[in-house]
């Protein structure tokens, strides 16, 4: 009898729950893993509106046709990537079910869906001194009143490994979707980053 396939973040020998006890109270920087979320990339036609509507009717959100936006609901979330791209988020396990139910309902259209799950991690940032933190490894402008809000995101570098970053909506935090291959490096990178600071390894 085969044993079950376990799954398993690319952090789990980074986070794990004697780091987790061991993370300074007084921290400047709090990080944070969302594992498992659910990632599919689409592509198709942002002028068709047929293609747009079928892509609302599965996970009712809009796929954001401005640059550098996202559209939150509570199913999925849809994150721009380019004039003819995005990743659908879904929740941990949801992804096979919403690609077989966005192929039905894209069925004669140009279209394109892949699960990219495997590919990636999320990490949050959060703390008084995250950005502090992120700045010293992005040259975006991070401040507030030029990205703080949920709707936002972008895809730059931190460091040398490309995220897509979007602002956690308090002001304070952001979210960092990580390739998987880059996620040790990120985490490293934030541990050292964050030193003069304090970095806690929370829930």
């Amino acid at each position: 009898m085969s044993e079950a396939i376990r799954q398993e973040s690319p952090l789990v020998e980074r986070i794990t729950p004697e780091r987790k006890a061991a993370s300074p109270a007084d921290a400047g920087v709090t990080l944070r893993e969302r594992p498992f979320l659910g990632y599919i990339n689409v592509r198709g036609n942002p002028e068709d509106g047929n293609f747009l509507e079928a892509v609302k009717g599965v996970a009712a959100v809009d796929l954001p046709l401005e640059a550098n936006t996202v559209d939150e609901g509570d199913r999925c979330t849809a994150i721009w990537l380019g004039p003819n791209e995005w990743y659908l988020r879904t929740e941990a396990g949801a992804e096979l079910d919403t690609i077989a139910r966005l192929e039905e309902s894209l069925a004669g259209q140009v279209f394109a869906v892949n699960d990219v799950t495997s590919n990636f991690t999320t990490l949050v940032l959060g703390g008084p001194r995250a950005r502090d933190v992120l700045e010293k490894g992005c040259a975006l402008d991070l401040h507030p009143r030029v990205f703080g809000e949920r709707t936002q995101c972008a895809q730059t570098l931190l460091s040398h490994a490309g995220i897509v970053i979007r602002p956690a909506g308090d002001g304070a935090s952001f979210e960092l979707v990580v390739r998987r291959s880059f996620a040790d490096y990120v985490f490293v990178w934030l541990e050292d980053a964050a030193a003069e600071f304090g970095m806690a390894v929370t829930d």
